[in-house]
């Protein structure tokens, strides 16, 4: 399980200091597929990172399974079990896909063992295997490896923020598809940032932020209906008379 207890975290400019996470506090249990969501500058992606320990709050305790990770690195927290998919993928000129997925899982895997992977994100893996992480990939096409190579970690828990981003419709409704199978698969818990419908729809539970802080924490059921109300209401004051 993972824990988040009474996190503040601020940046600081010529301008003066400023507050994005105010006094946060929710919960993640195991076996999980979360998805947190809010209006843009809510929080979200910083919310993320400082699980991730990407960024370290100012005031505040995380704990994984009950023990405390606030000031741990993010290659301990990697080592604890958490993985960070980030909005838009990194590639890496002259390190190929089966390169990526063995550093991810920290085994010598074969092609075929790497390309159980591969297959399970839609990708086949003949095609992708020998192939570079660099720009010859679409930005769908890195999405998925990167989320295979977090399937090759296996960890406790997986983080993806905003994995929509950057990607065309097709794609999309192929990552929907992926993150359906890893909610039924997966053993760990999944966190997802992202507004996306279609993503808050698989949900187990939606967490809700707005200006730094927990809003709302619950079933998909108890709060999707709430926020697709508010959507359609504010469209439709949007609308030309």
């Amino acid at each position: 399980m993972l824990e988040l207890k009474n996190i503040s975290f601020e940046v600081s400019d010529e301008k003066g200091t400023k507050e994005i996470i105010k006094d946060l506090n929710l919960k993640i249990d195991d076996g999980k597929f979360v998805v947190i969501t809010g209006p843009n500058g809510s929080g979200k992606s910083t919310t993320a990172k400082i699980i991730a320990g990407i960024e370290q709050p100012v005031s505040g305790s995380i704990y994984l399974d009950g023990k405390d990770i606030t000031n741990k690195t993010i290659t301990e927290r990697a080592n604890a079990g958490i993985s960070f998919a980030f909005q838009q993928p990194v590639r890496f000129k002259g390190i190929t896909v089966l390169d990526l997925l063995k550093l991810a899982s920290k085994k010598q895997l074969t092609p075929a063992e790497a390309g159980k992977y591969l297959e399970m994100v839609g990708l086949r893996a003949k095609d992708y295997i020998r192939r570079e992480v660099n720009s010859s990939l679409s930005g769908g096409e890195l999405k998925r490896i990167e989320i295979a190579t977090v399937l090759a970690r296996e960890t406790k828990l997986s983080i993806f923020d905003e994995p929509e981003a950057g990607i065309d419709l097709w794609s999309f409704q192929n990552l929907i598809q992926v993150f359906k199978h890893m909610r039924e698969t997966t053993k760990g818990s999944i966190l997802i940032i992202s507004h996306q419908e279609r993503i808050l729809e698989i949900a187990d539970e939606i967490i809700l932020l707005s200006d730094g802080t927990v809003v709302k924490q619950g079933t998909k059921e108890e709060i999707l209906p709430e926020l697709l109300k508010k959507a359609n209401e504010k469209t439709a004051l949007n609308k030309p008379a």
